[in-house]
């Protein structure tokens, strides 16, 4: 009998970007082990070894947007919490922060993104919270319209 892989425990800093309306960008992904489920996400990812949560935050940003923020531009966190999800083939238990950042909305620059993220990642979109509560499209944290109702 073969045993399961254990689950990749990680840390992650995960920015809800804002502009002036309120609105959140999220890019839209996939699993590549399960390429037909799509969803929507908020910036941000695992620490690198050594690497605070702010400094994972401004370095996430850049990466997955090309936009250039500094620590001071973050609010928070205003959210901790524990997920836990299959990705790749893989298990992951993630502990995430979550801040907040402002800026003007923006067309996203994709070419920073790490390659596996390349290979996931398709498009990019700002969100109204009711935007979220009329759509039928996956998006994580399931609860994101509330959360940036608490946050505006």
């Amino acid at each position: 009998m073969t045993e399961a892989p254990a689950e990749i425990d990680r840390r992650a800093a995960r920015v809800l970007l804002l502009d002036p309306s309120g609105r959140v960008l999220l890019l839209r992904g996939c699993d590549p082990a399960r390429p037909e489920h799509r969803y929507w996400f908020t910036v941000g990812g695992g620490l690198e070894p050594g690497e605070s949560l702010i400094d994972a935050a401004v370095r996430e940003v850049y990466e997955e947007t090309g936009l250039r923020i500094g620590r001071g531009d973050l609010a928070g966190p205003v959210r901790t919490d524990e997920v836990t999800f299959p990705f790749d083939g893989r298990w992951y238990s993630q502990q995430q922060s979550f801040f907040t950042a402002r800026t003007d909305a923006f067309q996203p620059d994709l070419s920073h993104l790490d390659e596996y993220e390349v290979e996931s990642v398709d498009a990019t979109r700002w969100w109204s919270p009711d935007d979220l509560d009329a759509t039928e499209e996956r998006f994580y944290p399931a609860d994101l319209a509330a959360l940036l109702r608490e946050v505006a």
